[in-house]
């Protein structure tokens, strides 16, 4: 089964080529990963991949409307997309101008 059967209609890749990119996360950032994947496997039979989690992660960040304007450093990035998504638990709506 390729990787767009194992997702079905939510498919992280969209039918679209992959594109091979590194990343260079810490021991527990990939700890984090695996147990998402393997959570998934023991609850759903599936399990995800770290770049299925990966895809689906920058799917969501996109969802948000997020943009890189303004930007300092990763972690007022990483700010942002908590206030992204604490507004839009509220039922906010964001202002990709100002967020």
């Amino acid at each position: 089964m390729d990787h767009r059967g194992m997702l079905g209609h939510h498919d992280t890749f969209n039918h679209q080529q992959a594109h091979r990119v590194v990343a260079s996360l810490n021991r527990e950032q990939v700890d984090f990963l695996d147990k998402l994947g393997k959570d998934a496997q023991f609850s759903s039979g599936v399990k995800l991949s770290r770049t299925q989690i990966l895809a689906a992660m920058v799917n969501v960040l996109r969802r948000l409307n997020l943009t890189g304007d303004g930007v300092m450093n990763a972690g007022q990035f990483e700010q942002r997309i908590v206030d992204a998504m604490l507004l839009l638990r509220r039922g906010g709506k964001r202002d990709a101008d100002h967020s």
